[in-house]
């Protein structure tokens, strides 16, 4: 949970606020970069064991081209029929479109 780089800890957060208010019966796909890792550490660490049977998860595609040919197989969202035509890239293309309004909104100087 505390390695360099993405910190899981804040996904797992992010689950846990979302399970509180949905119901138990419900199955939820989860496309996220480092899915593979995030699923693999809720196993062996025990985390969430209420929820980790609702869950699938899955790597976006940009990022699932360059994980290892095992964890394409078990973890790209064109392998499961949970995913559909979905990329998993929906926020990436947000955040780019919206990367034009950075310079007019930059602060500087002090407050």
């Amino acid at each position: 949970m505390w390695t360099a780089g993405e910190k899981q800890f804040y996904a797992c957060a992010l689950l846990d606020f979302l399970f509180k208010h949905l119901p138990h019966c419900w199955r939820i796909g989860v496309l996220y970069d480092i899915g593979c890792q995030m699923d693999q550490s809720l196993k062996k660490w025990n985390f969430m064991p209420d929820w980790s049977p609702c869950l699938e998860w899955g790597i976006s595609i940009f990022h699932a081209y360059g994980h290892q040919w095992m964890c394409q197989l078990w973890y790209h969202p064109r392998k499961s029929t949970i995913w559909g035509l979905s990329d998993g890239e929906g926020c990436e293309c947000f955040w780019s479109g919206l990367r034009q309004l950075i310079p007019c909104l930059r602060v500087t100087g002090y407050h």
